[in-house]
């Protein structure tokens, strides 16, 4: 079947939307962007125990997402954020389409805001 429109992308991108598709693991994501923290430190703000916490981390690694280190007594993890330039790269390819939407939903509004008693339908 050919594939109409489709671009080669990292064999890891689906790996990388997999681990950014959970909550949880952007919320450790957003935490680690802070700094490396160990793993009662990221699952300290959150509801579940600290196994689920370590599989969440399991995911993020395995994306590349995050590395683990050694520091001193300490396993801490750590954010890879340049792997996010492959979402990042492939994302960049609808950026024509948001700039269209964003330049139609700009025009809507001015309209409305310079006949605010006119009932505007698009």
């Amino acid at each position: 079947m050919k594939q109409y429109g489709y671009t080669q992308a990292p064999e890891d991108l689906d790996a990388i939307f997999h681990a950014l598709a959970d909550g949880t693991r952007r919320a450790i994501l957003s935490q680690l962007a802070l700094g490396d923290a160990s793993v009662n430190e990221i699952a300290r703000p959150f509801k579940i125990s600290q196994p689920a916490i370590s599989r969440h981390l399991k995911v993020l690694e395995q994306a590349g997402l995050i590395e683990r280190v050694a520091d001193q007594q300490r396993r801490l993890a750590r954010l890879k954020a340049d792997q996010m330039l492959a979402a990042v790269g492939w994302l960049i390819d609808f950026r024509p389409k948001w700039g269209t939407s964003f330049d139609q939903l700009d025009d809507l509004l001015l309209l409305m805001k310079m006949n605010p008693e006119e009932e505007h339908k698009q």
